[in-house]
Formats: C-alpha cells, structure tokens, sequence
C-alpha cells in the first residue's frame, strides 16, 4: 500500500487545521506523527481515515482517491480518540459485534487478539468494569483483530503500564514485519521515537521539515 498526500488543506469556520500538507506513506514501515495538542496530528490521521474531506488538495490510497475514488480505505483499522463500545457487553462481545459487519473475522481471531494485547483474562468481563488501561487495549485489539493492511494508532499508549507498552512494541513490530502500514501519535517522544521508522513533526496544521 502507498498513500500519497497531496496539497492537503482542511479549514474549519475559517481556521485553517491542516495547511498544504504533502506527505507519503508506504507499507512496511512505522510513521510517527510528533506534535503538540492542537497541532492536527488526530486530524490528520482523520484525513487519512476518509473521516473528514479536504478544503483543497486530496489523498491518494495506490492511486484512488479517497472521497471520489473510495471512501473509506479498503483495508484499515483504526483507534482514534476513545473508543466506543456497549458499557454491558463483554470486552469479547463488544469485538465479535464489531467483526459481524463486515463478516471477515472468526471466534477463533477474537480469542487470539485479545490474547495479543494482554485481555485474554478480562474476555468476559464487562466494559464498564475495564480499568482505562483495558478500555485502551481493547481499542487497540478493535483496530487489529481484521488484519488491516493500514493501521492507524492515536495516543495507543494512553493509560498502559510498562509491560503492556512492551507488548504493544512487539505487536506493532510483527505487523510491520508483514508489511503492515502503520501511523501513529504518542505523547511520549522518547516512547514514539523508538516505535517509528520515520518521525513526522506537525507544528499548526503544517509538516516541519
């Protein structure tokens, strides 16, 4: 997968949010997008996602564009500010409702990822009794468990301890081991340096080269 944004300008009641933004993404790699709160980073991201449309310029997904060509990504999973999910489900029904629209995902997938980002114990528990660590990891696990081919993480250290941390360092490695296009955000700039391949700095609504 290659993503070219081209010329990407959002206005929002006359505030200019992304300004002239060019960038390229490509499979295998892991982007990290640096910025203050208000930057755009999640509004980038958003752009990415199909989520919002450009006030100029566009984003190409292998050449389509997305809002004409596509609407959406055709293969993506994203955790994009808090997630939502049913508070009386279980952490496991909230995911196979989830897998049910579009039909791609097994039981058998659910179990596993939810073992990958550590809620194997918590499967049946309800998401209104999860810590906010584990609302995180089952973000995380919503933005996995299809096998995207683009997977995009805002701010997905949020709440984590340590060890989890480290798990989701090892999570993001094997999905960029199979080739995997990964863009995310992270407070932590030590924490997003030594996740990424490549650092993108946002500094009000534009790239800083």
């Amino acid at each position: 997968m290659v993503i070219n944004i081209k010329d990407y300008t959002k206005v929002i009641k006359n505030e200019t949010i992304l300004d002239n933004i060019n960038l390229n993404f490509e499979s295998g790699k892991i982007y990290g997008i640096k910025g203050k709160n208000g930057s755009g980073k999640t509004m980038l991201l958003r752009a990415v996602c199909g989520l919002i449309n450009p006030s100029k310029g566009c984003v190409l997904i292998d050449k389509e564009v997305l809002g004409k060509d596509i609407s959406f990504p055709k293969s993506v999973g994203a955790l994009i500010e808090n997630p939502g999910f049913i508070p009386n489900y279980t952490g496991k029904k909230n995911l196979c409702i989830l897998g049910k629209i579009k039909g791609k995902v097994t039981e058998v997938d659910i179990d596993d990822i939810l073992l990958k980002v550590g809620l194997k114990d918590a499967a049946n528990k309800k998401f209104k009794e999860y810590s906010l660590g584990m609302k995180q990891k089952l973000g995380i696990a919503a933005a996995l468990f299809e096998d995207p081919d683009l997977i995009i993480l805002d701010e997905p250290t949020n709440a984590l301890d340590e060890a989890s941390i480290k798990g989701l360092r090892n999570i993001l490695e094997e999905y960029k081991k199979r080739d995997k296009l990964i863009i995310l955000t992270c407070h932590d700039s030590d924490e997003l340096n030594f996740l990424s391949d490549e650092i993108i700095k946002i500094e009000n609504g534009r790239v800083k080269l």
